[in-house]
């Protein structure tokens, strides 16, 4: 796990570290997911489907982030898909990503997420020798090469 919990005045977020940006994005969107479970569930007792799923946006890179979040949680909501594991890979203009779903009736959940901010979004690569510091006692500092992101969510 390389993403926690950080505390908001009235949402949810995450603040995550990876190696590269695929990775980054990965653990954001595995941790956006398990903020809305309820407690220890063996999701990997149901069974998974998979899939291929991609997101444009020909623009603003943090954008292009959002807009995969947003569509983790759209897919959730439309089509009863709740991801469990991907293997994004990001373009210029588009995120594709090869995941692995359950059927969201079989998940029990905690509470809901409405939307993904950009409020205090961060998505970026620490060079080597730089420190992410943090003001969370339960979060680590990061000392790079690698990446880092923080993402706010509306609940």
């Amino acid at each position: 796990m390389s993403y926690w919990v950080r505390p908001t005045t009235a949402d949810i977020g995450i603040r995550a570290f990876a190696k590269n940006r695929n990775e980054l994005l990965r653990e954001m969107t595995i941790g956006m997911q398990s903020i809305v479970l309820e407690g220890k569930q063996d999701i990997n007792s149901l069974t998974r489907k998979t899939g291929r799923w991609e997101v444009f946006h020909d623009g603003s890179f943090e954008i292009l982030v959002v807009k995969w979040l947003d569509e983790i949680l759209y897919r959730s909501e439309v089509y009863n898909e709740f991801l469990v594991d991907c293997q994004p890979i990001i373009k210029s203009d588009r995120i594709e990503a090869e995941v692995s779903f359950v059927e969201k009736s079989f998940v029990k959940l905690e509470l809901e997420i409405k939307a993904t901010t950009t409020h205090e979004f961060t998505f970026r690569e620490v060079a080597s020798g730089e420190t992410i510091p943090s003001i969370w006692e339960d979060i680590p500092s990061f000392d790079g090469p690698g990446w880092y992101g923080d993402v706010v969510f509306d609940i």
